[in-house]
């Protein structure tokens, strides 16, 4: 973990205050965690779009699903 400095306003504090508990970083932490993790899934959807809509890719991606199909194995 690192310290930091940051500068907020007084009306956001007062605010981060009111729903701490007494621990701003547990909050802000939690807080960022979960935007965190709102803007990666975002990001995975938009992805997950964008590979939908490549018929090149999507192209390729049916050419290796024949081929793990064909009923060849290999041995281990």
């Amino acid at each position: 973990m690192f310290k930091v400095t940051v500068t907020i306003d007084n009306d956001i504090l007062r605010f981060i205050d009111e729903q701490a508990q007494g621990n701003r970083s547990g909050y802000i932490n939690a807080v960022l965690t979960e935007h965190r993790r709102c803007v990666l899934e975002a990001e995975m959807i938009a992805a997950l779009k964008q590979d939908i809509e490549d018929t090149e890719y999507q192209a390729e991606i049916a050419a290796w699903d024949r081929v793990v199909g064909d009923g060849i194995h290999a041995e281990g």
